[in-house]
């Protein structure tokens, strides 16, 4: 048994934030239903890279789901769309909004026929402001929520995050409010609509540089490998690479002694952490002085030896490899029936008596359209066929 078996998801959503939703729901066991335009689907299925011409970044968001080839453009399409949504538990989609309300497949009319419906939107700026119209893509997003105005070295151009945060945050928000929604629809028997805003979870994000503005004042900008209230707390350069020290309060006096500066302990200008963190400027070329004599990996055995955080700067490929990362099957391999396996990210939820699973390919386009007609709304042979020959389904 897995957590989410039974549940019905029809995933009107593409490219990455609505799929990434659904795909999480589909590791823990939903069937999930992804409506595609007929001739070329998802837009994701055109995003590199490619193997044997697919698209493997298709492949690792849309793992385990079903593809149904249907024209929502067309008054048949959207008919069977609304049969289809009286069925189901969950509506996924990530359109600006009103574009679903002028298709007559809006929460409110969905509701209507399926009071039970968890209906989730997940757009740039969400269901209500000033903004609500506006389309945004993840880089977007990372410039308007603030992200990019911190990250990046002091004085350096703004950067991005490496991955989608803009994107994967819209995506992880909306299943958490889709779960929510389905344990107070357990106490009510009433679904609700779940309305999350791209630049809103960005916002949520800014955990420490929200709150240091609203009491300081303070702007706060890009640090580059440090932490902003914390001291040591940053890469440093070793021999051959860099090495990150965590060093919390309860690790300083180790950290000194470990590696060989217990002069810093008698410092009053490093007494605290917030003296330390204030004093960084001071610390940081103390510090850097004595990393650079050994290896990264000297620094690892001496640090966990010491019980002090530390940790390398990994590179994807050693990722990949850790051991960690394998012995928690972080990656995973699914068996495509057009390109073979493939190697993806696996699930980082861990259930003691209900887990997901992460072993079922991404669909083919349409490949469970007939399945679906069949299974959901009960159609048969003539009347699948009349629909193939209208153009509504592929």
């Amino acid at each position: 048994m897995q957590p989410l078996d039974g549940i019905k998801v029809i995933d009107l959503s593409r490219i990455l934030a609505g799929p990434y939703c659904t795909m999480v729901l589909a590791d823990l066991g939903a069937e999930v239903v992804k409506i595609e335009e007929p001739t070329s689907g998802d837009e994701a299925r055109g995003v590199g890279p490619f193997v044997d011409g697919v698209s493997a970044y298709f492949i690792s968001i849309n793992r385990g789901k079903k593809s149904v080839a249907l024209n929502i453009k067309d008054p048949g399409g959207r008919d069977l769309v609304t049969e289809l949504i009286t069925r189901a538990d969950i509506v996924v989609e990530n359109f600006r909004p009103g574009t679903m309300d002028r298709l007559g497949l809006g929460y409110e009319t969905s509701a209507k026929r399926n009071p039970r419906l968890i209906y989730a939107a997940c757009s740039g700026f969400g269901q209500t402001g000033p903004y609500r119209t506006r389309g945004a893509y993840d880089m977007v997003i990372q410039g308007m929520g603030g992200i990019m105005s911190i990250t990046g070295e002091p004085e350096g151009r703004p950067l991005k995050t490496g991955p989608a945060i803009g994107d994967l945050a819209g995506g992880l928000f909306t299943v958490i409010g889709i779960l929510t929604a389905l344990h107070a629809r357990e106490r009510t028997g009433e679904g609700q609509m779940v309305d999350i805003g791209m630049l809103d979870c960005q916002v949520a994000l800014l955990e420490n540089a929200i709150v240091r503005y609203t009491t300081t004042g303070e702007v706060p900008g890009p640090l580059g490998a440090r932490h902003p209230s914390i001291a040591p707390f940053e890469a440093f350069e070793a021999k051959d690479g860099y090495v990150i020290f965590a060093v919390g309060t309860p690790h300083w006096d180790r950290f000194c002694r470990v590696i060989g500066r217990e002069e810093l302990l008698e410092d009053p200008r490093f007494a605290t952490n917030a003296l330390r963190a204030e004093n960084h400027a001071a610390l940081q070329p103390i510090i850097a002085q004595v990393t650079h004599t050994k290896t990264v990996q000297e620094w690892i055995d001496i640090m966990e030896k010491a019980g002090v955080p530390c940790g390398p700067i990994n590179t994807i490929d050693q990722v990949v490899a850790h051991p960690q990362v394998q012995a928690r099957e972080m990656i995973t391999t699914i068996h495509d029936p057009n390109v073979g396996p493939v190697r993806i990210t696996g699930s980082p939820i861990t259930l003691s008596k209900t887990p997901g699973r992460v072993d079922r390919p991404a669909p083919r386009l349409g490949e469970h359209t007939v399945d679906i007609l069949k299974t959901w709304l009960d159609l048969q042979g003539e009347a699948i066929e009349a629909l193939q020959q209208e153009g509504i389904i592929a």
